[in-house]
């Protein structure tokens, strides 16, 4: 894999970000886009972190990105319009706003902060456009016929990454979000093969899917199992091979108090058992033996998976690993 290290894991990545007043002659270096069948990601490339003010028009719809004291760089590219987005313009303004006009196929929420340089970009301004109609934003899945037994198993199979996040990267230039994309396809494919199994890939593109989001549409698509495919890279070359981790006890923990908060808004958590007119004790009760059963089960997958790697791939850990990853969390 030049280099990364291939696992079956699934990882929580904290985003970290700031605004502050950018001084005058900061540059706006570019527009990149990234669309999914749901969303549309738009990142503006700065020299420095800038305030900014984000707002909607109608009639015709579009979304305006006010950016204080800044100007488009002279060698500023902007990506060609897709996903929501009808097309892109900009210009400055008197006071010294640069302005970015985004005019949108249809009306869209938008989600809008700063995130910090990485290996790769300096500092971005990230808008997030999601539809404002929910009937246009569901995930949908098409299986083939129910095997004589009932419904096929359903695998939903998660590339990690994409889009604006690449992931680890080689020596060789090598991104994790390209890796794993191939990996999830063969994956299906394999899958596919397999009477009465059916996958479901998470993300089928170069875009990228907030945690929450993957799970979501892991449920959507009732599927019967998630795997979460990652390729890592590490510093020293002489480590490599395949690890798989399951849920922990504490990031279990974690949901249930989550969910238990979240309980009056909820439906369909469960098994298809809803917690919203559950008192607090019942409701703990069965997320409790949700999760149990879900991590029992997980664990046994998890060592027959280790046990079919084994001879076809090098393991670096020959047991289940537990972690409080933010995508294993769903029961």
């Amino acid at each position: 894999m030049l280099g990364t290290e291939r696992r079956l894991l699934a990882i929580a990545l904290v985003g970290g970000g700031l605004l502050a007043p950018s001084a005058q002659g900061s540059e706006v270096e570019g527009v990149r886009l990234w669309a999914s069948p749901e969303s549309t990601r738009v990142v503006l490339d700065l020299s420095e972190p800038m305030s900014h003010k984000v707002f909607s028009l109608d009639n015709p719809d579009r979304l305006v990105i006010d950016i204080d004291n800044s100007r488009l760089s002279p060698g500023a590219e902007f990506a060609d319009a897709r996903g929501l987005v009808a097309s892109l313009r900009s210009g400055g303004r008197a006071n010294g706003v640069l302005r970015v006009v985004l005019d949108l196929h249809q009306p869209s929420e938008a989600n809008s902060f700063v995130l910090e340089p990485n290996d790769i970009y300096g500092y971005r301004l990230v808008v997030d456009l999601t539809s404002a109609d929910p009937g246009l934003a569901v995930f949908t899945r098409t299986l083939r016929a129910a095997t004589p037994g009932g419904r096929p198993v359903v695998v939903a199979i998660d590339a990690g990454h994409g889009g604006e996040d690449p992931g680890a990267t080689g020596p060789r230039g090598v991104r994790e979000k390209d890796v794993v994309l191939g990996i999830a396809r063969a994956l299906a494919d394999e899958v596919r093969a397999q009477p009465g199994m059916e996958p479901i890939l998470v993300r089928d593109g170069d875009y990228y899917l907030r945690h929450r989001v993957r799970t979501e549409r892991a449920r959507q698509g009732e599927a019967d199992l998630f795997v979460s495919i990652h390729a890592d890279s590490f510093r020293d070359s002489r480590v490599g091979g395949s690890t798989v981790y399951v849920l922990s006890d504490k990031g279990a923990t974690d949901e249930a108090a989550k969910r238990l908060a979240e309980r009056e808004n909820a439906s369909d958590m469960i098994g298809g058992v809803s917690l919203a007119d559950k008192d607090e004790v019942l409701a703990s009760v069965l997320l409790d033996l949700s999760q149990n059963a879900a991590i029992s089960a997980s664990s046994q997958v998890g060592d027959r998976i280790i046990k079919r790697l084994d001879g076809s791939a090098r393991i670096r850990k020959n047991r289940v690993h537990h972690a409080p990853f933010l995508v294993l969390k769903s029961p």
